[in-house]
């Protein structure tokens, strides 16, 4: 074979795999910008809601500890504090572990007598706000994990030196399951909601996009209660509230983006 036969023959093999390359090429960048672009103004989206019944299985609530007295500071300070180890020492003693009871809130607020400058004038000033007392004050939020011992307690911490009680929610220690429930349901609705649409449209489901969620977590239940609401017009202790945790529904909303084929 003479060498322009060779030559001719190198010749046409570099154009082939020149042209195998840039075909190549173009796939690449065409799978390359479906990728990064897989909309491409041909897609659609549907939205379906899932719901599944959630049974509270924690109560939560806070009592406060609210003591008002002169400037002896230290000595508001040592009773706000007995009050509010009382109440924590009787919720342990109905069984609530010490993980569940968390204090929330320390604060000392000065109180203060204004004096009454309407009779001043010319040159006479104002005098400034003088310090009367401090208001010491304790939160604690609690878990209660056995909702017989609900009403006992709320009751109960009055009694041994908290004044107020308040923000009593029910909730789910974990929430996991039920999410999953509906939002398997969720999924379900908008899948079937999504070939009903490409049906009546006249095209295909193409690839799933984009999944987005949001949820609705079952609504607290609240229930305030002042000491005032806790002893009866005798001075002696009323009689617990009667609390039902009952049900509520986890909702969980999905869209889901399908590309049009």
């Amino acid at each position: 074979m003479n060498t322009d036969k060779m030559r001719g023959y190198l010749y046409a093999a570099l154009i082939i795999l020149a042209l195998i390359a840039a075909y190549a090429a173009v796939s690449f960048v065409g799978a390359y910008s479906s990728s990064i672009e897989p909309t491409s103004y041909r897609s659609f989206a549907v939205t379906a809601d899932g719901k599944a019944i959630a049974v509270p299985d924690i109560a939560e609530f806070t009592f406060s500890v609210v003591t008002e007295g002169g400037k002896d500071l230290s000595s508001l300070q040592s009773q706000n504090t007995a009050s509010t180890n009382g109440a924590i020492d009787f919720v342990k003693s109905e069984g609530v572990d010490s993980k569940d009871i968390q204090t929330s809130g320390y604060s000392i607020s000065p109180r203060y007598e204004y004096s009454n400058c309407g009779s001043y004038s010319g040159s006479n000033v104002c005098p400034p706000p003088t310090i009367v007392g401090y208001t010491v004050t304790q939160s604690v939020d609690v878990k209660v994990r056995d909702f017989s011992k609900i009403g006992d307690i709320l009751s109960g911490v009055v009694a041994k030196g908290a004044n107020n009680v308040s923000s009593l929610n029910f909730t789910l220690d974990d929430p996991t399951s039920v999410e999953a429930e509906a939002r398997a349901e969720a999924i379900k609705k908008a899948q079937v909601q999504a070939d009903e649409i490409a049906k009546e449209g006249g095209f295909s489901v193409g690839r799933l996009l984009s999944i987005d969620e949001s949820q609705n977590m079952p609504q607290p239940v609240y229930y305030n209660m002042s000491a005032k609401e806790s002893y009866g017009l005798g001075g002696g202790p009323s009689a617990a509230p009667s609390i039902e945790a009952g049900s509520e529904e986890v909702r969980v909303s999905v869209t889901l983006r399908y590309e049009i084929k």
